[in-house]
């Protein structure tokens, strides 16, 4: 499911009250599984696969680990429910995911 999701500029706008907002040039879906994590070398595992939802659970060594739910409503939005441990601190993550264009170089 994450494969079929558009390349390009994506927007990424946390739920609740203050909600920022991130852009993000994304290349392939998968990306979107480790946002508090990205560029780390992490091992993952799916824990559920349908197709239109994922859950992955990953490990970052040394570095923290996380679980991420990504319900694909098309392959332009979608919505990320992701918490875990970075760097020693819990964080958690309800965001709304849209593509918004091309990415910008």
């Amino acid at each position: 499911m994450l494969d079929e999701l558009d390349k390009g500029a994506w927007e990424l706008r946390e739920r609740g009250d203050g909600a920022a907002v991130h852009k993000l040039c994304v290349e392939n879906g998968r990306e979107l599984i480790r946002l508090k994590h990205r560029g780390m070398a992490c091992s993952s595992v799916v824990v559920e696969d349908k197709p239109d939802e994922i859950t992955v659970q990953y490990t970052c060594r040394g570095r923290g680990y996380g679980r991420t739910h990504i319900r694909r409503e098309t392959n332009r939005l979608v919505q990320i429910d992701s918490q875990g441990i970075v760097n020693g601190l819990p964080f958690s993550l309800v965001e709304e995911g849209r593509r918004v264009g091309a990415c910008r170089n």
